[in-house]
């Protein structure tokens, strides 16, 4: 009979669960918590618990805060006249991190999947629509994943924003800085000849 103790058993699973995460990390993060102090083990789950309860979705965008409007909401110097559409909350900290848009964002929470049972009525779409009505706003840039999914998701929606006379734009995609061309798939080598600039 192999060797097995209930609740270590039960802590993995749970740390399996998490994306990215497989048996191997599983194990080290559960074996790193129970190294921990039982004062920090404390931390550690309240704050898990505080997270848990305290945050939610921002009214306006959609994206995740602990007020009724997430900080670049409320932010008197953000570029109003521009929407970024992203999946998720974490594409916003990665546009955030590079310090280049300034603009405001709108955030889906997910994609169109109907493999997955994920259609439109899922996701973040009337009140970017409803955000839209309002004259400030001169471009939308669909910034979803380049997979099937995300391609679908923002031909649909410059499908529905067209209408209003919202110019709608899409990330430019290409070959990534450092990155050797030989190693690049056809369809990133394409998108790279597409929305090639003058110099």
């Amino acid at each position: 009979m192999g060797y097995k103790v209930a609740p270590l058993a039960r802590l993995i699973e749970q740390f399996e669960r998490f994306p990215g995460i497989g048996k191997k990390n599983a194990q080290r993060m559960a074996f790193y918590v129970l190294n921990l102090t039982d004062s920090d083990a404390d931390d550690l789950a309240k704050t898990i618990a505080e997270a848990h309860s305290k945050i939610h979705r921002c009214r306006v965008c959609g994206d995740l805060t602990d007020e009724e409007l997430c900080p670049i909401c409320k932010a008197p110097n953000r570029d109003t006249a521009t929407i970024c559409v992203v999946e998720d909350p974490a594409d916003v900290l990665a546009f955030e991190r590079s310090g280049e848009y300034r603009g405001l964002y709108h955030v889906l929470h997910g994609v169109i999947s109907p493999i997955n049972g994920v259609g439109p009525e899922n996701l973040n779409i009337k009140s970017l629509l409803s955000r839209l009505n309002n004259d400030d706003v001169k471009e939308v840039i669909m910034a979803t994943n380049p997979t099937v999914e995300g391609e679908a998701t923002a031909m649909y929606l410059s499908k529905l924003i067209k209408p209003l006379g919202v110019p709608v734009s899409r990330l430019a995609y290409g070959i990534p800085v450092g990155a050797d061309l030989e190693y690049a798939d056809e369809v990133t080598l394409k998108r790279a000849i597409d929305g090639r600039q003058q110099f």
